[in-house]
Parts: C-alpha cells; sequence; structure tokens
C-alpha cells in the first residue's frame, strides 16, 4: 500500500526530501505520491510536520 498526502498538505517538500525512491512530486496546491514508485517505508510520514503523509 502506498502513503498519500491529505489536504493538511502545506506544501513545505519535507516529505519529498525524505522521500528515498523519490515518488513524491509537488502537485496543484500539496505534494503528491506516486504510488507505483511508492514503496512504503513511511519516511515521509515521519518528516511531515503536519501530519499530512499518511499510509493508505
Amino acid at each position: 500500500m502506498a502513503h498519500f498526502i491529505s489536504d493538511e498538505c502545506i506544501s513545505c517538500g519535507a516529505c519529498a526530501e525524505a522521500c528515498p525512491v523519490e515518488a513524491i512530486s509537488e502537485g496543484d496546491g500539496k505534494f503528491v505520491v506516486d504510488a507505483a514508485t511508492c514503496i512504503d517505508c513511511g519516511a515521509c510520514a515521519g518528516t511531515c510536520p503536519v501530519g499530512a503523509a499518511q499510509p493508505e
């Protein structure tokens, strides 16, 4: 299961910087996770200051 970025995202980019497989990119108003690339490691969830990165 891939992680996803909820609407609480403040577009700080911390999750993208933490992602070891570069599965996270800036989308329209928030960052988005490419589910096909995500390895479900949880690095994004551990670094998000507002808890927007969550497991699906």
